[in-house]
């Protein structure tokens, strides 16, 4: 008997606070783990269109009104969410929204949480950090290594490379998705235990040991949205001028670069990045100076919104994104 189809909407919330990329999460108002989530509802017939459906379920769950949203991805895998009843088969509309991170209204369970503390894997920013060098990197070695044959052992070696940046290939920082797929399949995150049955791949050890320290888990495939979200994110940031959208109205040539790389995972060079951000005509001065910056006052800037109508991809460039591997 085929099953009901039912569209939920969901919204991954991304903004940043002292060089920390926050994304924001409600409780997830089913089940019995109570994990955290993305805000999400069904989509409703007193909703007109789907972003405004998206909307209301935010100002609801969050007390708060979106600004920039964009929608994201639709997730349809068969077995990705079913629910209790009747075995409905769930149609997920993902959206993108940035905003400034401001305090949840009073009454409201919505929390931030650390982007990279539910993806410690993608933060570069003070080299490559510790759960890949001690944790993922030997785990995939040794999925590689228990391959069948020599021909899926090949396969598998240059998924891993170029997906985690190992051997000759560099490390991607836009293939957030992809690394979060792979460690699934593998049985490297919570995920993996929680969803076993339906999982691709059972492999190595018993998966919950495996996926132990493996960063936050959060409700459903929400991880996997969030996953998708940086990564367009990331990618946007190269021909849209998308990060203003996290800035105060002013701010230093410093604030602008450490939200950037906040955002892309790496540390990028401080003159080349001030050059085509000046060259690129996207901040002009405000003839006003920040004194609190711990040294000399730095002169603030704002976003020239004209650059929008300049030229058809006004983005920060990302000069010399250095390799991490």
């Amino acid at each position: 008997m085929p099953r009901a189809i039912a569209v939920g909407l969901h919204a991954a919330i991304v903004a940043v606070t002292e060089e920390q990329p926050r994304v924001l999460t409600v409780p997830e108002p089913h089940g019995e783990r109570r994990t955290a989530a993305l805000p999400f509802g069904p989509l409703e017939p007193r909703h007109r269109t789907l972003e405004l459906g998206l909307r209301a379920w935010v100002r609801e769950q969050t007390g708060m009104d979106l600004a920039y949203v964009e929608q994201l991805y639709t997730f349809g895998d068969r077995d990705r969410a079913l629910t209790a009843r009747g075995g409905t088969r769930l149609l997920s509309v993902a959206y993108l929204a940035l905003v400034r991170e401001r305090q949840v209204d009073a009454g409201h369970g919505a929390a931030w949480y650390g982007i990279y503390d539910l993806l410690p894997w993608e933060d570069h920013r003070s080299g490559e950090p510790k759960i890949l060098q001690g944790r993922i990197r030997p785990a995939l070695d040794g999925w590689v290594d228990a391959a069948p044959d020599e021909v899926v052992r090949h396969e598998r070696r240059g998924r891993v490379d170029i997906t985690f940046g190992s051997g000759a290939a560099g490390w991607d920082n836009e293939r957030v998705l992809d690394r979060y797929e792979l460690l699934y399949e593998v049985g490297l995150v919570m995920e993996s235990e929680r969803d076993r049955e339906s999982a691709a791949e059972v492999s190595l050890a018993e998966p919950l040991e495996r996926a132990v320290g493996s960063g936050a888990e959060l409700a459903l495939d929400h991880r996997r949205i969030l996953a998708t979200a940086l990564g367009r994110l990331r990618g946007k940031l190269k021909y849209r001028p998308l990060v203003f959208e996290l800035l105060p109205e002013t701010f230093t040539l410093f604030q602008l670069q450490r939200t950037v790389e906040s955002l892309v995972g790496v540390r990028l060079h401080k003159q080349n990045f001030r050059r085509l951000v000046e060259r690129g005509g996207l901040v002009e001065g405000t003839g006003r100076l920040e004194p609190d910056t711990g040294g000399r006052p730095a002169e603030l800037f704002r976003f020239r919104r004209e650059v929008l109508h300049e030229r058809p991809a006004p983005g920060v460039g990302l000069p010399g994104l250095p390799p991490t591997h």
